[in-house]
């Protein structure tokens, strides 16, 4: 039998990079093989993807299968190359038509039971994979809404692997399945607050015009209950609404984040307040083998608000230099160097 090919996305910051999936069936004791530099949580896919195709309706024969993950170079991780890995499978043991598979980039988490599980970062990996020159993207149900905030890229969602299967030419009867929901995020986390309620103050109000106006840093000093923390939490409110490609680049670090995001783009900036005792990781990202954003790359193109700032330790502030010089957060690992856009405005009180 020839190779069964398809493609998923391997996320390392927001870029997006495509990955090709090879699929072997050979003759030999029956096993399952994953290769590829796969993470630990990947390399558990194997499981899973023999009890989703069983429990589909569409076991996998008693073979030996071999999974490449290319290019071996680039660290994969997570769990979003199960549908990927199991259309594969199914393709090069003829379940389904593997010119259709080749055709199309997968995305989601198969469950025991065959059904897809929505996946954090859904936004810039589809986002890469249309920068990347694909066409056609398969998508967990519950993800189908912030897949199609990409525009001109076809997005099919698919409630279970069987489904999946169907589209892609399988013989298999339709059954009903009850789709993984995923829980509706709010489109921001808390209401814009309004300058215009802010009584008295004068000098302060003017002062918060002025950075809004300029794209000012701001330090305000004052005694406890003066409202420097009422007055950080309104700055977003008076900047302007963000782009397409801000909205965009705010949305995905969202999605990234595992925040989600509604069916629309975030058009307004964003605010994030950490708090005093946060570690370097949690204010400009980090992770040992996921790397995540940290609060300063979450309030890319908006506000961080750091409250009581002399209460947080030298060594995390001192993370800080580097974007706000670039406004951007580079983190490096042995394996990968990851890149976040922090352009912010840095509010301290």
């Amino acid at each position: 039998m020839s190779v069964a090919r398809t493609r998923a996305v391997s996320l390392l910051g927001l870029t997006g990079a495509l990955v090709e999936i090879e699929a072997d069936m050979s003759d030999g004791l029956p096993g399952f093989l994953l290769i590829g530099l796969p993470d630990a949580s990947l390399g558990e896919a194997r499981d899973r993807v023999r009890a989703a195709a069983s429990n589909s309706g569409c076991p996998l024969p008693p073979r030996k299968l071999t999974v490449n993950l290319s290019p071996a170079s680039l660290p994969k991780h997570g769990s979003s190359f199960d549908l990927g890995i199991a259309v594969a499978a199914l393709a090069a043991a003829d379940l389904v038509d593997r010119e259709s598979i080749e055709r199309v980039v997968h995305l989601g988490e198969l469950g025991l039971d065959g059904r897809l599980r929505p996946v954090n970062g859904i936004l810039p990996a589809v986002l890469g994979a249309a920068r990347a020159g694909a066409a056609t993207i398969m998508v967990p149900s519950a993800n189908a809404d912030e897949a199609s905030l990409v525009p001109d890229v076809r997005i099919v969602a698919v409630p279970s692997l069987r489904d999946a299967a169907i589209w892609h030419g399988g013989d298999f009867a339709p059954e009903p399945v009850e789709a993984i929901a995923r829980e509706t995020p709010a489109q921001s986390e808390s209401p814009t607050l309004e300058l215009g309620d802010v009584i008295g103050n004068p000098a302060a109000v003017d002062a918060l015009i002025v950075a809004a106006s300029g794209g000012h840093h701001l330090l305000m000093v004052g005694p406890p209950g003066a409202g420097k923390s009422m007055l950080a939490a309104r700055l977003p409110g008076i900047l302007p609404d963000l782009d397409v490609a801000s909205s965009l680049e705010v949305s995905s670090l969202r999605s990234l984040s595992g925040r989600g995001v509604a069916g629309a783009l975030e058009v307004r900036p964003p605010f994030e307040s950490p708090h005093h005792s946060c570690s370097a990781a949690a204010l400009v990202g980090g992770g040992s083998s996921v790397i995540r954003p940290g609060a300063a790359s979450l309030a890319s193109r908006g506000v961080l608000f750091l409250d009581e700032a002399p209460e947080f330790a030298v060594s995390v502030l001192d993370c800080l230099r580097q974007p706000l010089e670039s406004g951007e957060v580079t983190i490096h690992r042995s394996r990968a160097v990851a890149r976040f856009p922090a352009r912010f405005q840095l509010v301290v009180a």
